[in-house]
């Protein structure tokens, strides 16, 4: 795809082809093409080391390709000057798996932040702004804790709240589900469908866990090879029989992704050769 490529139709927020990336000499892409649509839910998963954090750094501006275009919102990506990709950037909410709330901070002022960093609102409007979005994820009641007060399920949903208290076009959910018990596991669950049911934001969700994935998003991008394996409906997906999908899917440890990371024969590293 050349510069001069037409931006994605309406329905489709992210549009990416011929994507290839090389990093310390490895092949993390190799000619992808890709889809988000619009207000839906859309999952990107693969066995790690596949590129799948590398991909969202395309999508955010933050790591330039080695080839290929990146429309988000009708914009390339890598055309924009630093004005442009800062505002655009501002349009998107990013739950880092971790969380990341600052520590010193109460729940209140965790999601207070970004409108007191980037904007300049009336105390008054701060404080209904960020009510509405703790109220959104349950934790209204918590606004006046600290970090070091909640359970990891409250975390994330703190983290949550921060991340749409600018009401961003697109989320990305970075391992969303990690270290969750079942039922904060549900509470994510249900809300990422919620914002998308109710407030029409486009997701993007990283994740490895198939089981939860399957509750919540629209369609799968599996990546593996440098390029996409499979794409479809998580139910397609789990019935698909390719080597990847059977592999990744299922959880077998040998497949088109070995066991073992490339050595030396092994004999001959023990010296035990003749």
């Amino acid at each position: 795809m050349n510069a001069t490529a037409a931006p994605p139709p309406d329905d489709v927020l992210i549009r990416i082809r011929g994507l290839c990336t090389v990093l310390n000499g490895k092949t993390i892409f190799d000619g992808v093409d890709l889809d988000i649509p619009r207000g839906r839910v859309t999952a990107v998963m693969g066995p790690s080391g596949t590129g799948k954090t590398t991909l969202m750094r395309h999508i955010t501006g933050q790591l330039a390709p080695d080839a290929g275009e990146i429309f988000v919102a009708g914009r390339n990506v890598w055309k924009l000057d630093r004005e442009a990709l800062f505002d655009l950037r501002e349009k998107i909410g990013y739950l880092f798996q971790n969380s990341a709330l600052l520590t010193d901070f109460s729940v209140f002022e965790n999601v207070a932040f970004p409108l007191r960093q980037h904007l300049k609102l009336p105390e008054e409007l701060v404080r209904n702004v960020v009510l509405t979005k703790l109220q959104a994820v349950g934790l209204r009641g918590a606004a006046e804790l600290m970090p070091n007060e909640l359970s990891g399920g409250m975390m994330r949903r703190v983290a949550l709240a921060r991340a749409i208290v600018r009401d961003p076009m697109l989320i990305i959910y970075d391992e969303p589900f990690v270290g969750l018990d079942p039922i904060a596991l549900n509470q994510i669950v249900k809300l990422i469908r919620t914002l998308n049911g109710t407030v029409g934001v486009t997701s993007i969700l990283v994740a490895h866990e198939f089981s939860a994935v399957r509750r919540v998003a629209d369609h799968i991008h599996l990546l593996a090879g440098g390029k996409i394996a499979a794409y479809g409906t998580p139910d397609e997906l789990a019935r698909g029989d390719t080597p990847w999908t059977r592999q990744f899917f299922s959880g077998e440890a040998d497949g088109p992704v070995p066991f073992h990371y490339p050595a030396p024969d092994y004999a001959q590293q023990l010296g035990l050769s003749a």
